[in-house]
């Protein structure tokens, strides 16, 4: 492709993927309301709000596809949440409408259905259960995703990460992490496949203690390599066991079930 957007660059996994993916496009143009630092040789660095409509407009103008990474990506005050997480959405999805409908994988999140049990084993036609604001606002996401898909054909991956990290750093994350090695093989299917539509994608590993089905998306030909169970041994040692009533121990969402609504003000 020409030119791949990269939002929410400066962010942990923007910062990431940022380095692994200029073999994808001539041109990557990277984006964060953050500073950004120096544009690399195949780069076009553009600080950008997402709630301003006419920048996120010019942002994606000239673009062949979008790894949209922007966003709040933890509990918050909804004021934050509403301006990054869904006006922020809206605007994207309205600029990519209006050049050429760049194909977009969308950053969403295992807080979808957080307030599901660690003993359900789920697939993406379970309902959603979010365990916050924060996930309620990739519940919108994936919604609005749908609706662009089925009124405009916009294409989409609706990639539900789990933790996306160099190392899982507790137990809760022996069934959620994905490597960095994995995204970034997922990315390059992603834009690569003939055909997407707009699929519900589990963001994990092949991790023995998995709790979700990701069958719906093998048309897509990725197959994960890495394997969380990996870290258990250094994990048990460091961390000592869990406690089992812990949210960690409980839910799929982890600690964020127990998060306040956070107020402005």
């Amino acid at each position: 492709m020409k030119r791949l957007l990269i939002t929410g660059a400066a962010g942990g996994l923007g910062r990431a993927m940022r380095p692994r993916l200029g073999k994808l496009a001539e041109i990557v143009r990277v984006s964060d309301i953050a500073d950004l630092g120096a544009a690399a040789a195949h780069e076009e660095v553009v600080q950008c709000d997402l709630g301003d409509a006419n920048a996120v407009d010019r942002l994606v103008e000239g673009c062949d596809a979008i790894l949209h990474l922007g966003g709040i990506s933890v509990e918050d005050k909804f004021s934050k949440i509403l301006n990054a997480n869904l006006l922020g959405l809206y605007n994207l999805y309205e600029a990519a409408r209006a050049h050429g409908q760049p194909r977009i994988l969308f950053a969403s999140s295992n807080h979808t259905v957080g307030f599901y049990r660690q003993d359900q084993h789920i697939d993406t036609t379970a309902p959603m259960r979010p365990d916050g604001l924060y996930g309620v606002s990739k519940c919108f996401g994936e919604a609005l995703a749908r609706m662009y898909f089925e009124k405009f054909g916009q294409e989409t991956a609706l990639v539900r990460i789990g933790s996306c990290m160099e190392r899982p750093s507790n137990h809760r994350m022996l069934s959620t992490w994905m490597s960095y090695d994995d995204f970034e093989s997922m990315i390059d299917c992603v834009f690569r496949v003939p055909m997407l539509g707009c699929p519900i994608i589990w963001g994990i590993s092949d991790n023995d203690s998995r709790w979700w089905d990701n069958s719906a998306a093998a048309f897509l030909g990725w197959r994960p390599k890495d394997n969380a169970e990996r870290f258990r041994a250094e994990l048990d040692v460091s961390l000592g066991r869990q406690a089992a009533d812990s949210p960690l121990s409980v839910y799929q969402g982890g600690m964020f079930v127990r998060d306040p609504i956070f107020e402005d003000g």
